[in-house]
């Protein structure tokens, strides 16, 4: 199950004088992690570099902002993979301390710094919601209400036609067996309408 984390989370490590600040945080999309990379520039004008990864699916990232190529972005981008992690930004800004890491030391540096910081993080599970529409009855429509407070579906809308319709939502894992209990319950008489069809008046 993928996660995300609750909050920004900051860890700063020290390397041969060479500062290290680190920071991730939820971040859904690149435009987002774009603006934090432009302030954080902002706010460090001393800084050497910020380096930083995004991973969001299709609009993940890693930007190594002139460290020797593949030894910052990838390097915190993978630290974010192996924890399973989806939507959260890495940063790093870096003030440089006079003396050269080698390749292995920066990677070694962006990598325990982000993972420092994650060791504190707060993770949440990130969960799947599915939308579902049923119509029944208004004699069933407490019946309905009692299922969907039951498997604490979120009731979207409400609707009093010729029928009682109901948009809800609920983590996909639990769509099915709700699905099922309604139908048994409701003896053939509640129906599964698509929810991109016309919304009811």
């Amino acid at each position: 199950m993928p996660y995300s984390i609750a909050a920004p989370v900051h860890f700063e490590l020290v390397i041969k004088k060479s500062r290290f600040i680190a920071c991730v945080q939820p971040m859904p999309d690149r435009a987002g992690a774009q603006q934090v990379v432009a302030r954080l520039r902002a706010e460090h004008p001393g800084a050497a570099h910020v380096c930083w990864a995004l991973l969001a699916g299709g609009q993940s990232a890693a930007v190594d902002d002139g460290e020797p190529s593949g030894t910052a972005g990838r390097p915190m981008l993978d630290v974010l993979r192996h924890q399973d992690l989806e939507g959260v930004l890495a940063t790093v800004v870096r003030y440089f301390g006079g003396v050269k890491l080698g390749a292995g030391g920066l990677v070694r540096a962006y990598t325990d710094s982000v993972a420092q910081a994650l060791l504190q993080a707060q993770k949440v599970p990130i969960i799947k919601l599915q939308q579902l529409r049923c119509s029944a009855p208004y004699a069933l429509e407490g019946l309905v209400r009692r299922e969907l407070d039951a498997a604490s579906a979120q009731l979207v809308a409400v609707a009093h036609g010729d029928e009682v319709v109901f948009d809800f939502s609920l983590p996909a894992q639990d769509a099915p067996g709700l699905r099922t209990r309604l139908d048994n319950a409701g003896h053939g008489r509640i129906g599964w309408p698509r929810i991109d069809d016309a919304a009811p008046a």
